[in-house]
């Protein structure tokens, strides 16, 4: 397991470092299996192909896909990343990320519209200018960050307590696949659907071991395990229900760069006994 990372992130969607960049720093620590898995896209795939070619470095296909899911019983939804891995034919989920980057591209033009009135300044220009006039690769990390350069906010977790986050008046909800579909699509692309860090949702417990059922009722492949920084007593919840669905397991640190100094790349965690890791299914 040491020396597997599966959960990364590049300047392609809210990361810092360059998919190059992100090559050479996965050398440095000493990981030989990346996957390269920015939000909603796979445009950084090809620029780390083809800088860890000669490299001691296996990278593995990769994209976290924003997604949705409900109780029967609420009619609230709730968004879940999936990070898809491995896919050999990848053209299925080609086309859904390109609908996905177009629901990128519109919700984050109605954010910076809604943030207008708030804070008395329009910051769509200089948050499109952190993307290189790419609109589809804005993130809501994107406009936190120039809130943070504008004085609007000291911190860009205060963007998102303030404003952006769910319950605030600059949210909006990024309409996504359904999480069934997602998975489908995945599979159709011949790759493994994992559900992305299902404790950071701020969901209640009970949701979270709903989210994970439906999960594995949906054809979902494996669980993303929680880091070492959360209480044993959430890992343990995450434990028994990968063992009760026959759930297999992976391990990404969500490295993002520097502007997340506490995430370092390659820092995950360990497996349990009994469990099987996803990296081991790659062809």
């Amino acid at each position: 397991m040491q020396g597997v990372d599966l959960h990364t992130h590049s300047n392609i969607s809210d990361g810092t470092l360059s998919p190059e960049q992100l090559v050479h720093a996965a050398i440095e620590k000493g990981i030989h299996t990346l996957a390269l898995t920015d939000h909603d896209t796979m445009d950084g795939l090809k620029q780390a192909e083809a800088i860890a070619q000669d490299l001691p470095l296996r990278i593995i296909s990769g994209v976290e896909i924003s997604s949705q899911w409900s109780r029967p019983a609420t009619q609230k939804s709730y968004g879940v990343h999936i990070v898809a891995l491995n896919m050999q034919h990848p053209e299925p989920l080609l086309l859904l990320l390109e609908q996905q980057k177009q629901i990128r591209s519109i919700r984050a033009k109605q954010i910076c519209d809604l943030l207008t009135p708030l804070i008395g300044q329009d910051i769509y220009a200089d948050v499109i200018a952190k993307v290189d006039g790419i609109a589809d690769r804005i993130t809501r990390t994107h406009i936190a960050k120039t809130l943070v350069e504008k004085g609007i906010v000291s911190r860009p977790q205060q963007a998102f307590d303030k404003y952006i986050k769910e319950g605030k008046k600059a949210y909006v909800k990024f309409d996504g696949l359904g999480l069934a579909e997602t998975i489908q699509v995945i599979h159709a692309s011949a790759g493994y659907a994992v559900l992305a860090h299902p404790t950071k949702y701020d969901l209640s417990a009970t949701n979270i071991r709903y989210l994970i059922e439906i999960f594995a009722q949906f054809g979902g492949d494996a669980v993303e395990l929680p880091p070492a920084i959360e209480p044993a007593s959430t890992r343990q919840m995450v434990d028994r229900m990968v063992a009760e669905h026959g759930l297999k397991v992976s391990v990404g640190s969500d490295f993002h760069g520097d502007h997340m100094p506490w995430i370092r790349l390659g820092n995950i965690p360990r497996l349990k006994e009994g469990q099987v890791g996803i990296w081991e299914s790659f062809v």
